[in-house]
């Protein structure tokens, strides 16, 4: 279900040297700056963990921006783990207490944020998807308390000169032509069982890298709306041209990406931390939408801070985020509130993917309810 390995394979196609490559530094600081205090009714110092650690799913970028968005300046880059340690702050003002942003993926040896969640206690926050909570909802239960994405920005895209005929999923499915996608994706069956495409068709081979589009481009292919139309236009020098796509929320894909998750066992005592901190997410994520520029330049900064992570131009945050904010991915939900869910739409993403789910073994309990994944507990209602 590792979605985001597609930009290791990308990177080794992008020509351009990045200041990543010339980093040499296990951890690398910014300048410390003195910060005013965050008045009363925000400091999180005594009610939230002194260092509110957040699992990312994939390394930085700008889908997890918002919360990028509260890392004040001072932060240290911790190469050697694949972290970013700063002040926690709002509105420029210190909340009393750090914030950790932990890289996923590969970092994590590729395991999902609910189960690194359970293997490490000291995960305060975990970023999510719809169908990983259902999946770790036997074992490994965690509960949305905001989420900064309201769609998902996952993909097909496809060669438009090569299919001048496909406009849609659809078409491709009416096709027959090969869909590759990474190996335990489950989105590709949901396209199958809404009748979308055929089950013959799914090709779960993709090696993550672009050489196979490039060379031979009769298939469609995964991606993310904001990185791979732009990568393969202006960083895949063997490509070099426009991508056409369909995003899954257009045709009925109503899973919530970046979830802001906490282990269920754990939300009665951060009852008190998450009645000021998720507003305050609520906020960045406000923020964020309204302009990204400092996001962009804070996720773009601790990425070339590690050479571990894959490089990440400021020209891609840009675009990254412009998409997320142009094509509606982050925004109010139907409540008019930043960071809210539908609990009926979150239950049918429950009824649609349970039974593939469990066709693929895991035990998903009976009678599972929006109300078991999702909380509106804390939010801030003037948050829109």
């Amino acid at each position: 279900m590792h979605t985001r390995l597609r930009r290791l394979g990308i990177a080794l196609a992008v020509l351009t040297v990045t200041a990543a490559a010339a980093c040499s530094s296990t951890e690398t600081d910014t300048p410390a700056v003195a910060l005013p205090a965050a008045p009363p009714e925000q400091q999180l110092s005594g009610v939230c963990p002194a260092t509110v650690a957040v699992q990312l799913q994939w390394e930085p970028e700008t889908d997890s921006g918002p919360i990028f968005g509260l890392l004040g300046p001072g932060y240290r880059v911790d190469a050697d783990n694949s972290k970013v340690t700063g002040p926690l702050v709002v509105d420029g003002k210190d909340t009393g207490v750090k914030l950790e942003i932990r890289a996923g993926g590969p970092a994590i040896g590729f395991q999902t944020v609910p189960s690194q969640m359970y293997v490490d206690s000291s995960i305060t926050l975990g970023l999510t998807h719809s169908e990983q909570a259902i999946a770790a909802a036997a074992t490994q239960p965690v509960v949305a308390v905001t989420t900064l994405l309201r769609y998902s920005p996952q993909m097909l895209m496809w060669d438009p000169k090569t299919h001048p005929d496909w406009h849609t999923i659809a078409d491709i499915g009416k096709a027959g032509a090969p869909v590759v996608v990474s190996q335990g994706q489950l989105y590709p069956d949901w396209l199958v069982d809404r009748g979308l495409l055929n089950a013959k068709q799914i090709d779960a081979s993709y090696d993550n890298g672009p050489s196979r589009f490039v060379a031979d481009p009769s298939f469609a292919q995964q991606g993310f709306a904001n990185s791979e139309p732009y990568v393969y236009e202006h960083e895949v020098r063997a490509w070099n041209k426009p991508v056409a796509y369909q995003l899954l929320k257009d045709v009925g894909y109503e899973g919530y990406a970046r979830t802001v998750t906490v282990r269920a066992d754990k939300l009665d005592g951060l009852r008190p931390c998450l009645r000021r901190l998720v507003p305050m997410i609520q906020r960045a994520t406000a923020q964020f939408r309204t302009d990204p520029s400092h996001v962009n330049d804070v996720v773009v900064d601790v990425v070339a801070k590690s050479p571990k992570f894959t490089p990440y131009s400021a020209d891609l945050a840009a675009f990254g985020s412009r998409v997320l904010i142009d094509k509606g991915l982050v925004g109010p939900d139907t409540d008019g509130v930043i960071g809210s869910f539908d609990t009926a739409r979150v239950q049918r993403v429950i009824d649609a993917f349970t039974p593939i789910l469990r066709r693929g073994g895991a035990a998903v309990p009976d009678g599972l309810t929006a109300q078991k994944l999702v909380t509106t507990e804390f939010l801030d209602r003037d948050v829109q």
